[in-house]
Formats: C-alpha cells, structure tokens, sequence
C-alpha cells in the first residue's frame, strides 16, 4: 500500500534523521476558524524548514511555551490592524479587523524580539512588526497620501502573479538576499507602513514612495515585506525562494546555537548592574533601567555573570577610604540579596563547581567581584575579608591611581605596583583572589605579570591593534599575558572596540578573532561591561548574547572553541587561583 511505503521509508531514515528548523507561522482567522493559506507552507517546506501553525489565542503561558519551540516566526497577511492599538481613532476607510488576531501577533512579535528569534513579515505582517516595534501603520493609502498619484495596490488579478514592481535600497539585507536592483512583486493591500520606527530601515519601496520592505537597523534576523512572497511558489516560481531560504537559514543559525548553549556553560566575567542597585531595580523582572537581569539572561541563554562593586576613584584620605569600603560592603549586600528574593531561579556561586552545580539545576548564576581596589584602601586584611565574602577577583585599580597602582587613565604615581600593591598581589595569590588588570596602566600590567604566582586575568580589556585606546592591551602585552597562563576577556564598550564610527557587534568578533589569533583560543574570553557603558548594536543587553555565537560560529569557531570562548578559558584561571 502506498501510505505503507511512505512509512517504511520514514522509519528508514529515522536513525539519521536531523532536526529541520521548526517555523510557526501565524494563521489567519476566518469563517470556518484558523486557517492558513497553502504558499506559506509550501514555500517554507521547500526551503528547508518544518511549518507549524500558531493559531490566534492570548493564552500567555502557551504563547511562551510556543516560542520555547519555534526557530522563527513568520506573520501571515490578513485582515486590518486594529488602530486602537496605535493609539489612533478608527479610519472611515478602514476595513475589516480581526479582534482575534492582534493582540496575541503584537505580544508574540515583541517576545520574540526580546529572544532574538527569526521575524518574516509579510503584508499584514509587515505591518504588524511596525506596529509593535515602534514604527505607524497607514489606515488607508489613498486616504494618508491625497497628494500622490498612487499605484493600484489593491490588485484582483491572481495572486501568483506580479502586479508592479519594487525598488531595493543597496546595501541592505534585502539587497544581498535578492540579488537585484529591484523586482515584479504581487499586491493586495490599501494599508501600508508610514514609519519604519528606529528598530528598522526601509529596504524597498513601490515607485509611487510606498514603503514596500523594512529591515533590522539593530543587527537581528527580522525583515518584511508588503507583497506576498510565498504565492509565486505556486506556479512553481522561484523567484522569491531566496527570502524564504534566508528565513530557514537564519532560524537554524539561532537554533543551532541555542542548543550550544544548552550544552556549555556560558559566563560573563564583567558586569555593573550593582551600580543600578540604588534605582528601585526589579532583578526578577525584565527591567529597562538595566542590560542584565534574570529575564534578559534567559533569553540570551547567559548562565552566569560576575557582577562587580565599582568604586569610582576618589580621594585617598582615611575617612573617604573608610566610606569607600562601607559601600563595598553595601554593594556586596545587594548582590546576595537579588538570589535570597529569587533563589528558586538564581543562585550565588563561588567556584566553577558551583556553577555547573546551578546549571545543572537550572538557575542562574551570580558570582562576586571587585572593580578598583580602592575598595580595600590601605587595609591589606581587607583581601581576605571580601575573598570570604565571596569576591573571585578584583581588578587592582580604575579610572585613576590609588594606592596599589597606577591605572592607565592616571600620572604614573608609582611607577607601576607600588610597594603596598606588591603586598595586595600575594596576599590575592594566597587568598584565591584572581588579579584583574583591566584598567592597569602598561607599567602596572608588567609589574603585576612578573609578582604574581599564579595567572592573571583582564575582565573587560579590547585590542589595542585595532582601538588605540590606553585601556587596550598591545599584542605585545597579549602575548605575554598567555605565555603566563592568563586570560583577556573581550569587552563591548564601544570606545574600547573602536575609535572612529559606531561599534557594532561586527566589531567585537573582529577583537575576538585578533585577540585569538594573537594569544591562542585558550586565552580569550568575553566580558561583556553591561550596565558600565557596555552594549553595542547586535549585543546590546544580555538578551542579546545569543546573537555573539552566531556570528562565532558564522565564521567558523566550534562548539569546542566556544565551550572555551564563553568562559572554560576564565574558569581554567580560577581553579588555578584558588
């Protein structure tokens, strides 16, 4: 029997079988109930991918556990947008909306946003992703544009068919995805995007200004378009199979890298959110006052980070050394207290066993650091003290001398270490401490690598070959910085990975690819700086994250070299420090 030998057949290559990229497709919602045209599908099965339609519900839990499962969404057309929810009164011309639809596509695209997962937009959807992404909505283009000599863009023709033509902006996505200067594109629609918003560009427009397709300004795998791609698939045209082959593409970048990170464990080595401990922060919630929280770990599937207590350097006389100290103390406080709210879901880790331990758990991980050692002033039982407390390192100084050493934005006091910063280092060494030398002017650096008995670490320090900042290590440095065993954690503050236009995340895998080819994979690392000015397009929170291993692995590193990458290399120096 025919369905036999389909089986046969299936449970044949069932052994080998490898997982195809899983793309929910939103379905529209008419008469006889959810229902999705058949060039969706099609088009996503001939590039490569696994369609599931997602049916129109506000059930925030299954919409949740639906994009646990999904690799990319793709937004169907359909029926009008409710203008209500772009705080606009209803158009005489406005059609028929679909009360159904909105609210759950408006909540799925900005969850999915936040995970980074995959976004096609088409016709409706397109305007949907405007719509929830900061971008307007045109209710009716012959009404919004009186003005303009208009295009017939609600077309009768079969929708298979072209029906005008469309201009693609050079230098776009959409320009290299294509391949052309413009294309024959189908129509059936009177609403159109009237602003792209500051989350995207406009990569193509119909000749009468019509905005026909936006794009990511922020580096992430969303695009729309106004016409209907997937109706050429039809007639067997395969014109527009290339989007579709891009979408299944990017979907299974983002899974495959979502499953490396289910198997490593990935760890920030330098964040500043205790700074914001003062601005009634909610850790537990997804907070915009800050870059890191439990939300934004999970969606860029971080593990762990290392927050630090940041002094700012001051005066260095006794009574402002003893507030200094008083607010590390306070500082350290408020990071135990964010896992004792919440430790069904984070805990405070002091070793790398600790934090495999919480992994394997499934909670988060915080560990405890130091930022300027002007936090101890020149109480040198003080290093043992916060190592109790939980502190794996300390970076030796910040933005200015203190009384350890001199930092690379001061005057050269010491001359490198001085004679107390010389005592701070052994006793560091015989505690368990880690050295951190982010922020060590080139003499102190020197100083520290040749006093320390065991490795030592720069938490947040760039290339100084292609930003020539004082804050960046030369290749001379990085070198010898490796021969000793040590690690530099590569930062994503943006004068820190270039000194002329804007960073983005292409410039952090360029300081990741020197830095390795100078030191070797087993001496680089990444800390992050979130929340102290850390961030850049692309990585910009730790939501973000998950977008750096894709581009690692785009151009070419392992699973095995990103184990090392996302924190065994960091890992490997504190065991040798405790």
């Amino acid at each position: 029997m025919v369905w036999e030998a389909s089986y046969d057949e299936l449970h044949a290559q069932f052994p080998s079988h490898k997982r195809q990229p899983v793309i929910g497709i939103t379905g529209n919602f008419g008469e006889k109930g959810c229902e999705l045209a058949e060039g969706y599908f099609r088009s996503i099965l001939e590039a490569g991918g696994t369609p599931v339609i997602i049916p129109p519900y506000e059930d925030r839990e299954a919409l949740l556990t639906t994009l646990d499962h999904i690799d990319g969404l793709l937004l169907s057309g359909g029926g009008d947008l409710d203008p209500k929810y772009l705080g606009e009164e209803p158009s005489p011309n406005l059609h028929t909306i679909n009360p159904k639809r909105d609210l759950p596509e408006l909540l799925l695209i900005r969850l999915a946003y936040d995970r980074q997962i995959p976004m096609l937009g088409i016709c409706r959807g397109i305007q949907m992703l405007a719509a929830a992404l900061g971008g307007g909505v045109h209710q009716d283009l012959e009404e919004a544009m009186p003005d303009r000599k208009l295009l017939h863009h609600s077309q009768d023709l079969p929708r298979e068919y072209p029906s005008h033509s469309v201009n693609i902006e050079k230098d776009t996505l959409l320009h290299r995805i294509m391949g052309v200067d413009g294309l024959e594109v189908n129509s059936f629609h009177h609403q159109a995007v009237s602003r792209a918003g500051e989350r995207f560009r406009i990569s193509a427009t119909a000749p009468d200004g019509v905005i026909e397709a936006i794009e990511s300004t922020e580096h992430k795998s969303i695009l729309g378009v106004q016409w209907h791609p997937e109706c050429f698939i039809l007639r067997d045209d395969r014109t527009m199979m290339p989007l579709f082959e891009w979408f299944v593409g990017e979907a299974r970048s983002y899974r495959n890298a979502v499953d490396i990170h289910n198997r490593i464990l990935t760890l920030d080595s330098h964040c500043d959110t205790p700074m914001f401990f003062d601005q009634n922060i909610h850790f537990e919630q997804r907070d915009p006052k800050i870059l890191v929280d439990l939300h934004k770990m999970t969606e860029g599937h971080l593990d762990a980070t290392i927050m630090v207590a940041y002094l700012p350097q001051g005066e260095r006389d006794e009574e402002t050394l003893r507030q200094v100290t008083a607010h590390t103390e306070e500082l350290l406080d408020g990071i135990d207290a964010l896992a004792e709210k919440t430790p069904q879901y984070l805990g405070i880790a002091r070793t790398p066993d600790e934090l495999y331990k919480l992994k394997h758990e499934g909670k988060k991980a915080i560990m405890k650091g130091i930022e300027n050692g002007y936090a101890i002033g020149r109480d040198l039982s003080l290093v043992e003290h916060f190592r109790q407390r939980g502190v794996v390192y300390m970076t030796l100084c910040h933005n200015g001398n203190n009384d350890i050493c001199d930092s690379a934005r001061g005057k050269g006091e010491h001359g490198g270490v001085s004679a107390f910063g010389r005592q701070v280092i052994r006793e560091m060494n015989r505690v368990g401490m880690m050295v951190d030398l982010s922020h060590a002017a080139e003499s102190s650096f020197w100083d520290a690598l040749e006093l320390s008995s065991v490795p030592i670490v720069c938490s947040h320090s760039n290339c100084r070959a292609l930003c020539d900042h004082p804050r960046n290590l030369t290749d001379k440095q990085m070198k010898a910085l490796a021969e000793k065993g040590g690690v530099m954690q590569v930062t994503l503050y943006e004068g820190f990975l270039r000194t002329d236009g804007k960073a983005t995340i292409e410039d952090a895998v360029r300081h990741i690819n020197h830095a390795v080819s100078i030191m070797g994979i087993e001496h680089v690392g990444i800390g992050t700086d979130f929340d102290g000015d850390g961030g850049v397009p692309g990585v910009a929170n730790a939501s973000e994250l998950i977008n750096l291993t894709r581009k690692l692995v785009e151009v070419g590193y392992s699973e095995a070299q990103l184990r090392l990458l996302w924190g065994e290399n960091f890992l490997r120096v504190m065991r040798k420090c405790l």
